[in-house]
Formats: structure tokens, sequence, C-alpha cells
């Protein structure tokens, strides 16, 4: 992320010499911008204007595959690009439909706590579920039956808040924390979250004086829910002094260490699932946490429960998605970005850069599902399979009963086109 030198200042430097883009027009044995052509004749040069930044990042969608065709709504949208809110105690920034017009199941917000900042008591109409993606945090919370709920979180683990479920989330450590919220509906804003502080700005004084049983004069100096949204707090003692005594604990916890979950490893990298039958109180969101090696694909399949909400946590890939009646494009994504997936969509996901390739794989569902094309022709008698697809075999020998999410492959090699046209990862075009 640029925090000062903006991307158009940064093309702007480039293009008159001043600084070189890694992926652009740089010193003189750096390869040449990118170009929207195939190098078979297909398309041409842009002139501009352009961000060569940009095109570098895309090459897909520069120069797609070939097998791309008809129109699809766009399946990717960056946390760079979102609108940064920031307070006393952090920051944040939001993904709803209105980023994604396409994400009608999820939301996502990305939210930074500095050491001690505090994300007000609040609750929400939506569940909300988290993922630590840094540092370590206090979450707490209280049930419908009055139960209470604490706990510290660190990377890689996890929260589920129900909707109406009050609770509060901290910065501890000595570097507070960050992560990622998905909400179970793509509508979701941050700016309609059900605040402590802003409630209590709008009760009568003597409504909460009768409330809580002392003067209305205490409440006179309430603070702005301007700035308690997330505000700079005292780092919490020992956990141990947070737990509420004399009362019951919820009986099924609201956090889940998803790395101490074994995964299903496989050759080109590894998948761990988390739904409600292993996370009970995470009912109405299922996620999976995929790991790619270098060139492996996560295989041609689909989900039969719902959409797809993707967060990548670190590398380069990019997907392809086939949406019926010949539609299908390919994207491009990196760390920070958002896929997303429309319902029964067939799709892959290819590492395509040169260190791993995780993310995230959520739905709006208490169960994680998929369907893989190829175990499906698999367990489909051969002869149908041969008819539809005029394959000998050799095909069918190649299928395989036992679903792979996972297949390795070598990681791409980095050349220079030499006639200035776009790197892409896509295979040459057929004829």
């Amino acid at each position: 992320m640029m925090s000062h030198l903006t991307r158009r200042r940064f093309v702007s430097l480039t293009l008159s010499g001043t600084v070189a883009l890694a992926a652009g027009k740089a010193h003189a044995h750096a390869a040449p911008l990118p170009e929207p052509r195939r190098g078979d004749g297909v398309g041409g040069t842009d002139p501009g204007p352009r961000d060569p930044l940009r095109d570098a990042q895309n090459p897909d969608l520069l120069n797609p595959p070939a097998s791309d065709h008809g129109t699809l709504p766009n399946l990717r949208f960056s946390f760079a690009d979102a609108h940064v809110r920031q307070s006393s105690g952090g920051w944040t920034r939001q993904i709803t439909e209105r980023e994604l017009g396409v994400a009608k199941t999820i939301a996502g917000v990305d939210m930074r706590l500095n050491a001690g900042g505090i994300r007000e008591l609040h609750w929400h109409k939506e569940g909300e579920w988290g993922y630590m993606l840094y540092g370590h945090a206090r979450v707490c919370a209280v049930d419908a039956d009055g139960r209470w709920f604490v706990d510290d979180v660190e990377t890689g683990d996890l929260w589920y808040f129900p909707s109406g479920i009050p609770h509060a989330i901290q910065g501890t450590g000595e570097d507070g924390c960050e992560f990622l919220l998905a909400f179970d509906d793509g509508g979701f804003d941050e700016e309609s979250t059900f605040l402590l502080s802003d409630w209590f700005k709008h009760i009568p004084p003597e409504v909460l004086a009768k409330n809580f049983g002392m003067s209305a004069e205490a409440f006179t100096r309430l603070p702005s829910p301007e700035d308690e949204y997330i505000f700079a707090g005292t780092p919490p003692g020992p956990l141990a002094k947070d737990r509420i005594s004399g009362t019951p604990s919820v009986p099924n916890p609201f956090t889940y260490r998803l790395l101490k979950q074994e995964p299903i490893s496989l050759p080109g990298g590894s998948v761990r699932i988390v739904d409600a039958s292993q996370f009970k109180v995470s009912t109405t969101i299922a996620a999976a946490l995929v790991e790619l090696e270098p060139g492996a694909l996560r295989e041609l399949h689909w989900h039969p429960n719902n959409d797809e909400w993707q967060y990548y946590l670190e590398g380069e890939g990019r997907m392809g998605v086939f949406a019926a009646s010949g539609q299908a494009r390919t994207f491009n994504y990196r760390a920070g970005d958002v896929g997303y997936v429309p319902f029964a969509a067939g799709h892959y996901i290819e590492n395509t850069g040169n260190r791993p390739l995780r993310f995230l794989e959520l739905f709006k569902s208490d169960h994680y599902a998929d369907i893989s094309l190829k175990q499906w022709l698999a367990l489909t008698p051969p002869a149908l399979v041969k008819q539809h697809l005029q394959m000998d075999d050799a095909f069918i020998r190649a299928l395989n009963k036992t679903k792979t999410p996972i297949i390795p492959g070598q990681a791409p090699a980095v050349t220079a086109p030499a006639d200035g046209a776009a790197a892409s990862t896509s295979p040459p075009a057929a004829g």
C-alpha cells in the first residue's frame, strides 16, 4: 500500500523517467510496458492514457485466455481501493455490494486496532465471522440467556457472533491486531451498527436515570459516538481477571483455533475446512482456508449451497469462472483482494506466482460443500462421458473417483515478452 506516494503520482513519475515501475517502463534492461495483444495477430498496442501498474497486475484482463467469452460482472475488488475510516484507536474499511455489486450474500470489513484500541460495545442485525490476520486481541460477548464469554485470540483464530449478540474487540499485545470480518449480508454497512454510545446519546437522561437507578446529572457528559466507534483505550490485564464470577459462561465458545486444526494435506497444498460441524455457533458462515504451492491448482469445481466470497491473504493467482450460456471470465488476484463466485458457477483458482497462494473461501451456509468436476465424471458411466466429450479411454483413466481439491503444478517461468506483449499467465490462444 502506497501511503505517501499515490498510484497516480507513481505512474506519472515512471512515465517521466524519474522512478522505475517494477512491472512497467523502467530502466534500460526492464521489460517493456504490457500491451493488450496475445502475440498471435490479435489485439494491438495501447498508446494511452493508461495505468501500467494496474495492467501489469492484471495480465488475464489485459490479455484474457482465448477461452474467455461473453459478459460477467466484475468478480474482484481490492481493499486497497476501499475508503479508510480512521479513529484514535485504529482504522477500518469495507467491501460490500456497494463496492462489489455482485456480492449479495457476504460483506467484508478489514479492521486495525492499535494496542489497547477498542471496537466499542455494539451489535449487528447480521452474523459476524472474524479471522485474525495479525497480532492479538481480546473479544467478549453476552448471549440472550445472560451468559458471558471472553477470550484472547491471535493470528489464524476465528470468532463468530450470531446476529443481535452484543460484543466488543480490543487490540492487545505490543502492536494490537488486524482482522477480517465477514457479515452474512452483502448489503451490510459498518455505519448501520448498533453502538452503545450512539444509543445512550439518544435516550432522554431521565429515562437513563430511571433504568440505571442514578441521577440524570450522571448522564450529561456522555462521549460522542463519533469518538467511540474505534477509540484508544488501556490494554486489558490478564484474561482471568475479565472472566465474570458467579454467573455461567456460554456453553459453546464464540472462538475457534483454525490453525490448530489438522489440515487436509495434498501434493500442491493444503485445505482446512470449518463450518457448524466443528465450530458449532457458526451457523451462517462456512469457510475453507486454502494454500496452493506455486503452479498448483484448486481443481475445477463448483459449490451447490451458495455463492463463494473470497479473501486473498498472500501471493498471486488467477481464477477462471464459467457461468453457463457460454460465459466465462478470468480475473487476477493478490493479497488484500476480495473475489466472488456466483452460485453454482464452475471455477478454478491457480497459483501464478513463485510463492504460496493463501486465501479464504466463505459461504453463507452452515456447511461446506463442493462438487469436483473430475470426481463427477469418474462416477458417471464411462460410455456416457465419452459420448459427451468425444474422448477416449485415456481420458477415462485420468479421472479420479476420490476428490482431489488441489492439483500440483510447476511454478510459471518468468520471461519478458520480446515484442512488448503482456506477460499473461494464460496458455497460447488456440488456432
